[in-house]
C-alpha cells in the first residue's frame, strides 16, 4: 500500500508500470489518473490546492486500509497532488490490484468516490475574473450512497 500527497509533478504511466510490475498474484490491475479540466465557462488559469499534511496522508490511508479489506486487494496506490496545478496537469491517481477484476474495479471506484468527496483536501480555481473556493458537488456526494 502506497499513499503520497505531493506537490511534485509525477508521470502516471510510469507508476503503473512500477505498480502493474510488483503484483505477483493478482490477476487484475485498475487504474484511473484524474487531471485538471476547465471550468465550465472557460477561463482557469490554474487551481490551487490546499491540505493539513498530517491530517491527508492519515483520511487517504485508511480510506485505503479500507478497500484493502473489503476487497482483499493485494494492493493499492494513491497519489493526490497539491499546490497551483494549471489546466490539463495530472492531479491524482488511484491504482488497485486484486486476484479478480471486479474487485479492482470496485476498489478503484470507491477510493476515487471518497478522495472527491472526502479526502481533506480545499480547491480553489483561478481565473483572470478571480479565485473562487471549489464548493461540493451534489453528484459526488450522490456517489458516495452505493458504498
Amino acid at each position: 500500500m502506497d499513499v503520497r500527497v505531493q506537490e511534485a509533478a509525477f508521470d502516471p504511466g510510469a507508476e503503473l508500470n512500477r505498480f502493474s510490475a510488483a503484483q505477483q498474484n493478482a490477476g487484475a490491475v485498475v487504474s484511473f489518473s484524474g487531471i485538471v479540466r476547465d471550468r465550465p465557462e472557460g477561463g482557469l488559469l490554474h487551481m490551487e490546492i490546499e491540505h493539513y499534511p498530517g491530517m491527508t496522508q492519515s483520511a487517504i490511508a485508511g480510506m485505503v486500509e479500507t478497500a484493502v479489506a473489503r476487497w482483499s486487494l493485494a494492493d493499492a496506490l494513491v497519489i493526490h497532488r497539491h499546490g497551483a496545478l494549471k489546466r490539463g496537469e495530472v492531479i491524482m491517481m488511484v491504482a488497485t490490484a486484486a486476484r479478480h477484476r471486479a474487485d479492482a474495479f470496485a476498489a478503484a471506484e470507491f477510493l476515487m468516490d471518497y478522495l472527491k468527496s472526502r479526502a481533506p483536501f480545499w480547491k480553489k480555481e483561478v481565473g483572470a475574473d478571480g479565485a473562487a473556493w471549489v464548493a461540493a458537488r451534489d453528484e459526488d456526494e450522490a456517489a458516495l450512497g452505493r458504498w
